[in-house]
C-alpha cells in the first residue's frame, strides 16, 4: 500500500474554545485511538468531575496538563482521512505557551483554528492568526466550535463567521475561500459528517474540509535543514537528534553539520515513528543519529544541513516586520527574543532602515527615528549568540520569525538577506 500524502495540521485558537477536544474527537472518528481507550478516559474524567475532557485527554497525555486541564508541550499526533495522513501538532492555546505555539504552527502545512461560537474572537484568536499567516501557513478551516452551548444558532454562528472573516481579512486570507464549519467537538456534530443538529449548514464537515486541503511543494530540490526541537540520549544508539525535515532529503550515510556549532558527522540512522528509514524527506518528523555528535554538539535550535552546504549562521541580518503590538514605541537597541524555526535568540535593533505602509508595502520614510503597533519596516538586527537564519527567497521555511517582549508576540517578520558570521 503505497503511503498517502502526509500533512502538518495545526490546530490553534484562544484558550478553552476545544482545541484539545477536537483533536481528541478526530483521533477518534478516524479510528486513530480505540473507543475502549476513550471509554477508559471519560470513566477517569468523571471521577475527577471533569467529564467534559475525556477527548482533550487523548492529547494531553502529560500528567501535569490533565490535571491544570491545558495544553502545554507539542504532542506530535498521527490520523489518517481517505486522502491524506495528517500529523497534527496540536498548539497550546494557553499565554504562557505562545513560544510552543509559535514552533508548532512554523511546521505546520495547514490549521484548524477553533473559534468557540458563545465567546467569539478573543485576544489569543487575533495572536494565532496574525503568527500563522506570517509563519506561513496558508491553508485554514475555521470551526466554530462549542456550537452546543450557542443552542446550534445560526445567528450566531453567522455572527461569528462575519468577525472572523474580518481578523483574516486584515491579515491578507481571503476567507471567502476558507470553510466555516459549526461544530461541537464533545457532541461530534459535523466532525465526521454532517448533523442532523444545523440543518442550515450545507458545507463540508471537518473531516471533508481536510480532504479539500491540498499538498503543499514539497521542497525537496533545496539543501537539506532540519530544525533541531531536542536531542535525546539513548542507550546503545548515542545521541539522537529530533526533528522535522523542513528542505531537502537527508540520506544515510551522508556527512551532515550541525550549526551554530558546526560538529560534523556521517548519518547512521534515520527513524520514523518507530521504524527505520533510509532517507528523510520535507514534512517528515525524525529522529537521526550522526557518528561522532555528542550530546554536547547539538540542541534545541540547531539546525542540521549538508556538509557541503551547511546552515547559514547569521552575524547580522536584515528582516521586514509588522509590528503587532508594543505598549511604546521600538528604537534603535531594543533587545527582544527572535523566535526562528526552533531557535529562541535575543537579537538587538541596529538600525530601522525603512518605514513601509503595511497595506502596500511601499516606503513611507527612510531611517524613522522610531516604529510602533501597527507599523511594517525594515529593520538590521544582531543576534547576541550565532543563530541559524535563512533568506526567505532562498529558503522560506527557515526565513521567517516572530519577535517576543514581555509575554507577547511584538512583531512577526520574514528575514530578507544574512550577513554570515
Amino acid at each position: 500500500m503505497a503511503e498517502k500524502p502526509h500533512l502538518n495540521l495545526a490546530v490553534i485558537g484562544h484558550i478553552d474554545h476545544g482545541k484539545s477536544t477536537l483533536v481528541g474527537r478526530l483521533m477518534f472518528e478516524t479510528g486513530a485511538v480505540p473507543a475502549h481507550l476513550i471509554e477508559k478516559y471519560k470513566a477517569e474524567a468523571r471521577e475527577k468531575g471533569k467529564e467534559s475532557f475525556a477527548f482533550a485527554w487523548v492529547m494531553d497525555t502529560l500528567k501535569e496538563e490533565r490535571e491544570r486541564g491545558i495544553t502545554i508541550d507539542i504532542a506530535h499526533k498521527r490520523f489518517d482521512t481517505d486522502k491524506y495522513y495528517f500529523t497534527i501538532v496540536d498548539c497550546p492555546g494557553h499565554r504562557d505557551f505562545v513560544k510552543n505555539m509559535i514552533t508548532g504552527a512554523s511546521q505546520a502545512d495547514a490549521a484548524i483554528l477553533v473559534v468557540a461560537a458563545p465567546d467569539g474572537v478573543m485576544d489569543q484568536t487575533k495572536e494565532h492568526v496574525f503568527l500563522s499567516r506570517t509563519l506561513g501557513i496558508n491553508q485554514l478551516v475555521i470551526a466554530i466550535n462549542k456550537m452546543d452551548a450557542a443552542d446550534y444558532s445560526e445567528d450566531r454562528y453567522n455572527q461569528v463567521k462575519k468577525d472572523v472573516s474580518q481578523l483574516l481579512g486584515m491579515v491578507g486570507f481571503k476567507a471567502d475561500e476558507i470553510p466555516f464549519i459549526p461544530t461541537s467537538a464533545f457532541e461530534g456534530d459535523n466532525i465526521s459528517e454532517s448533523s442532523t443538529n444545523t440543518p442550515w449548514y450545507k458545507g463540508p464537515s471537518i473531516l471533508e474540509a481536510l480532504d479539500l486541503l491540498t499538498e503543499p511543494d514539497k521542497p525537496d530540490k533545496l539543501p537539506l535543514r532540519i530544525p533541531v526541537q531536542d536531542a535525546y540520549t539513548i542507550s546503545g544508539i548515542g545521541t539522537v537528534p529530533v526533528g522535522r525535515v523542513e528542505t531537502g532529503v537527508m540520506r544515510k550515510g551522508e556527512n551532515v553539520t550541525f550549526m551554530p556549532s558546526g560538529a560534523t558527522g556521517e548519518v547512521k540512522s534515520i527513524e520514523m515513528h518507530h521504524e527505520e528509514q533510509d532517507q528523510a524527506v520535507p514534512g517528515d518528523n525524525i529522529g537521526w543519529n550522526v557518528r561522532g555528535i555528542g550530546k554536547s554538539d547539538v540542541r534545541r535550535g540547531d539546525v542540521c544541513g549538508p556538509a557541503s552546504n551547511p546552515p547559514s549562521v547569521a552575524d547580522e541580518f536584515t528582516g521586514q516586520i509588522v509590528v503587532l503590538q508594543h505598549p511604546s514605541a521600538i528604537t534603535v537597541g531594543y533587545t527582544p527574543v527572535f523566535h526562528c524555526h526552533t531557535a529562541q535568540t535575543a537579537g538587538t535593533f541596529m538600525s530601522l532602515d525603512k518605514k513601509l505602509d503595511p497595506k502596500s508595502g511601499e516606503v513611507k520614510e527612510e531611517n524613522p527615528t522610531y516604529i510602533k503597533a501597527g507599523d511594517a519596516a525594515i529593520i538590521t538586527v544582531k543576534p547576541t549568540r550565532p543563530m541559524v537564519i535563512e533568506p526567505i527567497k532562498e529558503i522560506p521555511q527557515l526565513g521567517r520569525f516572530a519577535v517576543r517582549d514581555m509575554g507577547m508576540t511584538i512583531a512577526a517578520g520574514m528575514c530578507m538577506s544574512v550577513k554570515q558570521k
